[in-house]
């Protein structure tokens, strides 16, 4: 057993902007005894957004490839890092003893769990649908108060911090007076750096996707390392065969990795 509870968090783009900011957003939150590697993915052409449901397909083979590759370094935990949580199921079914984690479901069992009725602020209404889609499936449906569009898109969240909190401020204020909203969760992980001020301006429980994401990762890494507690491999979470991966010779390529950073 390693000393250190081992959390991979996958930015699932083709570049490494994003690695060092947020995986400085993650070093400042983790416990002591986390190791975090913060990757994005080496895979040609890839944009560098998920807003659409297109480029989301084009990075499920390698949340699979890596969630596999996971495993087999002896990471505790893995997160998908967007809030589409793309590829989860997926990426599941093949990560051996890492637990994989998601930014969405692990925001709305966070919310539902300091609140009853929440609102997600996105992005661009083009997301509202997938993302109540997501909700639906993880059966919080009936917390859901609102979506509420800021009419930004994610290669511009943060290119003005100010302007961006300042239209999450607007939205929130509508969720939470007109929709009866109790929490708000920030619906892209590049929003992160802002949930302080909009939760201190609006009085209630604002949740950044990075935190929330991670800190599931980290104590579920933590139950996996320390107390054995892995993912199910019975009935519907059995994974493929390991003869026929091997016949077929689906992971003898390395995992899709560009950029990696540790902390």
């Amino acid at each position: 057993m390693s000393a250190a509870t081992k959390i991979l968090w996958v930015n699932p783009i083709g570049k490494a902007g994003y690695d060092d900011p947020m995986g400085q957003v993650m070093a400042g939150i983790k416990a002591p005894g986390t190791q975090v590697d913060v990757v994005s993915l080496s895979t040609p052409y890839l944009p560098e957004h998920l807003e659409y449901r297109a480029y989301s397909a084009l990075i499920v083979g390698d949340m699979v490839k890596v969630a596999r590759w996971a495993d087999a370094e002896g990471y505790h935990a893995m997160v998908i890092g967007c809030f589409y949580d793309p590829a989860l199921e997926d990426a599941r079914e093949i990560s051996g003893e890492t637990v994989v984690v998601a930014p969405c479901q692990a925001a709305v069992q966070i919310a539902a769990n300091i609140s009853n009725r929440f609102s997600v602020i996105i992005g661009q209404e083009k997301w509202s649908v997938q993302m109540r889609e997501r909700v639906a499936a993880y059966g919080y449906s009936e917390r859901l108060a609102s979506m509420r569009s800021i009419d930004i898109g994610v290669p511009d969240l943060q290119k003005d911090c100010g302007y961006t909190t300042e239209k999450i401020l607007e939205a929130g204020r509508r969720a939470r007076d007109e929709d009866k909203a109790e929490a708000l969760i920030l619906g892209c992980t590049c929003s992160f750096g802002m949930h302080e001020a909009v939760q201190c301006e609006l009085g209630i429980p604002v949740i950044d996707p990075i935190l929330a994401a991670f800190k599931m990762a980290e104590f579920l890494g933590a139950l996996q390392h320390t107390q054995g507690v892995k993912p199910s491999r019975m009935w519907s979470c059995a994974p493929p065969p390991e003869a026929e991966m091997s016949q077929f010779g689906i992971f003898t390529p390395g995992p899709p990795i560009g950029n990696k950073v540790s902390y």
